[in-house]
């Protein structure tokens, strides 16, 4: 038998007006339907109707890791700082930590993920590959602190996720656990009624052999994809591949300085020589650890930053400054050229090939030189995807222009490898009796960040409007009226909550049926079930909230419908 909700007894709050510092659609509805309440920049309290969504979707969560043959943990949220010294991502947060110590000077963080400590955990329980292969999992909360939370729930500095980590003795057996996980993955987001798209990803800090992002396409996402509308090819931007081909520079004349007086930009280069961008070459440079180097892309194209901090993670990347130029004869502020650089790694864009010809800083000031050759006058050390990708670059697979779309990722899955069995030399006895390291993959998925997925993606306007299988009820009987259709409501409740069905009864005295009625689209509960004007003849009004479609049924049969459907 299920239990009734009445709303009479429930504490709940809804707001005409949407939260004077909400943005996004998730923020403004969660917050005006009374599901949480901000408690300070980036965390959130979660009200009586949100706890129930979240613990939805943890028990569907639950169920399919439990299929796969996971075995679930919890994990402490404090850690030591001494297990993230080990495997080097204390330095590597930075700032993203929330340090602190303990009254004896104990160092200690609150955890961000979990990867090391479940390493140490398998190192102290496990000992033999007769015990391999395992899968563990936890959902917890953890915590990051974010220099700009926004969004509500769906960036803060604490979040709600559910980790799980492989453990096998071969390369093989780390395949197959991924793609027990991708196919669970599929399963969860299927459930919860999410739109979703799996693309390839880039590891980074996280290391390994293979990444999947799975994104929630919707206007309020942090991440933008590629995707291809000729075949299967998608990707988050940071993954997209250029492929380019060398070409014959043989034909191009010797470099040509050219007197380009105030012009230490694209733009203005491009207007005093009368080219296109596209013709010439745009020589970023940065800090990678402390290390300058330069970075080429086509003039007319960006530098993607956080493309290139993927690229060379976990090395700390960011912006020269002024400083930097002191004492450096090569470098000259906006005339920077790779030809004659000194002791600078270069790092450039496929699309930099060997052979073609640019219009580029001839490093002195005022001065540019042209048919500078990649390959005859200066070498590429590494070549990197690092431009911002834009709609209609060509896809990796079969050439067709990408479509760029924004979604919220819900979900990561990564083929760890041994990088943290190598720092903590998590090794099991192996079946020659010798020691084996042990390989490993971890997946996330963000259960508070699909609460806001979902949230951003089923909302109409008027409201929320959850599937099922995560929304606080089944039905929502409305008793709009007086006494005969408060009664027959919680009747009407009563029957529904003993045939098993989830229920939520406006019993509310003293609120007007105009109030209950928009009260009841904002929750979004699917099902709304009045008890209005026929109530005296035994009569209700059953309403879809998705559709919006509506039918007058007897309490039996209302009662016969929502069994089934239930």
């Amino acid at each position: 038998m299920a239990q009734v909700q009445r709303m009479s007894r429930l504490m709940i709050k809804t707001l005409r007006d949407d939260p004077a510092d909400a943005e996004t659609l998730n923020h403004k509805l969660l917050v005006r339907a009374g599901y949480v309440r901000r408690t300070a920049a980036g965390i959130w309290t979660w009200l009586p109707l949100g706890k129930k969504v979240l613990e939805n979707i943890t028990r569907v969560v639950r169920e399919e890791m439990d299929a796969i043959g996971g075995q679930e943990v919890l994990l402490p949220a404090l850690l030591p700082k001494e297990s993230y010294d080990a495997s080097g991502r204390y330095h590597e947060y930075g700032d993203l930590l929330f340090k602190l110590q303990d009254r004896k000077g104990a160092e200690y963080l609150l955890g961000p993920t979990h990867e090391e400590i479940f390493t140490q955990v398998v190192k102290d329980q496990i000992t033999s590959y007769k015990d391999l292969p395992v899968i563990l999992y936890q959902i917890q909360t953890k915590y990051r602190d974010e220099a700009r939370p926004r969004a509500g729930v769906l960036r803060g500095r604490e979040f709600q996720m559910k980790d799980s980590y492989s453990f096998d003795t071969t390369d093989e057996g780390l395949i197959e656990a991924y793609q027990l996980h991708r196919a669970a993955y599929i399963r969860i987001f299927e459930r919860l009624g999410l739109d979703h798209r799996i693309v390839s990803a880039v590891s980074g800090a996280m290391g390994g052999s293979a990444s999947e992002e799975f994104l929630a396409p919707a206007p309020a996402g942090e991440d933008t994809f590629a995707d291809c509308p000729a075949c299967d090819y998608a990707a988050n931007t940071e993954a997209v591949t250029f492929k380019a081909t060398p070409v014959d520079g043989s034909a191009h004349g010797p470099v040509e300085e050219l007197d380009t007086p105030d012009t230490p930009t694209i733009e203005t280069l491009a207007a005093h020589l009368g080219v296109p961008a596209s013709a010439t070459l745009k020589n970023l440079l940065v800090k990678v650890d402390g290390e300058i180097v330069a970075v080429g892309v086509p003039g007319d194209r960006e530098v993607d930053l956080g493309k290139l901090g993927e690229h060379l993670a976990p090395a700390v990347v960011e912006l020269v400054t002024a400083e930097d130029f002191e004492g450096r004869a090569d470098l000259v502020r906006g005339y920077v050229g790779p030809q004659g650089l000194e002791k600078v790694r270069y790092i450039a864009d496929p699309r930099i090939a060997a052979g073609t010809a640019w219009i580029t800083g001839a490093n002195k000031p005022g001065v540019h030189a042209k048919n500078v050759v990649v390959g005859r006058d200066f070498e590429v050390d590494d070549y990197l995807d690092v431009v911002v990708v834009e709609a209609g670059d060509p896809c990796p697979k079969c050439g067709t222009g990408l479509k760029l779309d924004r979604a919220i990722e819900i979900g990561h899955i990564f083929q760890l490898g041994r990088k943290f069995a190598d720092a903590f030399q998590l090794d099991v006895l192996g079946q020659n009796g010798k020691p084996v390291r042990v390989t490993m993959g971890s997946y996330g998925i963000g259960v508070s960040r699909a609460v806001a997925a979902l949230a951003e993606q089923t909302a109409d306007e008027q409201g929320l409007c959850w599937p099922r299988e995560i929304a606080p009820a089944d039905v929502h009987v409305v008793a709009a009226g007086k006494a005969l259709q408060t009664e027959l409501a919680l009747d009407v409740a009563e029957k529904l909550a003993a045939a098993g069905v989830r229920v939520m009864v406006d019993d509310r005295a003293g609120v007007s049926p105009g109030v209950k009625f928009t009260d009841a689209e904002l929750i979004g509960i699917p099902k709304i079930l009045v008890a209005g004007r026929r109530s005296a003849e035994g009569v209700l009004e059953l309403k879809d909230r998705r559709t919006g479609e509506r039918e007058e049924l007897t309490v039996d049969e209302a009662i016969a419908r929502l069994t089934v459907q239930g």
